[in-house]
């Protein structure tokens, strides 16, 4: 058994400190904000302790059996709102309206797992009629911002050959100007209507929420003739469990407890490369 620690700046006291507790048979420094500590000693009441420990001392804890690797892997896929972005842009565009309390308020029940996501969307999209579209357009240049460590991670994993999804509840407003400007391969997310300049309050077609989100990462994996096993999926809330579910790696960014709980690997602290020190 493997433990990967990461955390961020000036952190190698704390790194070490916590990988002394594994009584590793190695250390490997894998750069000045990560080290991966092999042959580990591991009890279920040990890895609770250093967990807690390692989440007192601000750094990541990644339990893994052998060493993978990023060729392992075919495909990054990743939801939209607070995790590749650090914003939720339903909550941001109701701000425009005044209105982003009750909007946040449903978004949050319904990304703890609280409430049905296609009824929960639809609720807050209809609190939107009546809105500039123009608004879409402040979000996006005022407001939205990538999450730390996002576009570190797609180079390298562009740069070693993987393709990438962007699958959103969000909007492809969104979504179509990420996609030029991050060099992403795929998106799918929710189509807002507009009419006269206006949205309307309604969303056009089928809801993406959880299962068509996991359709979407299957159907990408079949036109790239791969398995769904050798692709990465990342995501923060309840809607992006279903994805995670057929992954080869399942990452729960920031995230929701009882995301962080079923995922393969939890980033609370490091940035979303924090990946690239888990494969290689």
């Amino acid at each position: 058994m493997n433990l990967v620690l990461q955390g961020l700046g000036d952190c190698q006291p704390r790194l070490e400190r916590i990988a002394a507790l594994t009584a590793p048979e190695r250390v490997v420094q894998l750069s000045a904000t990560a080290l991966r500590c092999e042959g580990i000693s591991y009890s279920p009441a040990l890895r609770q302790t250093i967990e807690v420990a390692a989440h007192a001392a601000q750094l990541d804890a990644t339990y893994m059996m052998g060493i993978h690797k990023l060729d392992e892997f075919k495909l990054v896929a990743m939801d939209m709102d607070s995790t590749l972005i650090t914003i939720e842009c339903i909550d941001e565009i109701a701000d425009m309206q005044g209105l982003k309390p009750q909007v946040a308020e449903i978004t949050e029940a319904a990304m703890r797992g609280e409430l049905d996501f296609s009824e929960s969307l639809k609720r807050r999209v209809a609190l939107l009629e009546g809105l500039e579209a123009s608004a879409l357009e402040r979000v996006y240049e005022e407001r939205l911002r990538l999450s730390p460590g996002a576009e570190e991670m797609l180079k390298a994993v562009q740069a070693a050959g993987l393709k990438t999804l962007l699958v959103s509840g969000g909007f492809t407003y969104f979504t179509e100007r990420l996609k030029p400007r991050l060099g992403l391969d795929y998106t799918r997310a929710n189509e807002l209507e507009i009419v006269d300049g206006k949205l309307t309050g309604r969303v056009l077609g089928e809801i993406v929420d959880a299962d068509v989100k996991k359709q979407t990462v299957e159907h990408v994996c079949a036109a790239m003739g791969i398995r769904p096993d050798q692709a990465i999926v990342m995501g923060d809330g309840a809607n992006d469990l279903k994805m995670m579910s057929v992954a080869g790696m399942s990452v729960a960014f920031r995230a929701k407890p009882v995301v962080r709980e079923q995922a393969s690997v939890a980033l609370n602290f490091v940035g979303l490369d924090g990946i690239l020190h888990l494969l290689g």
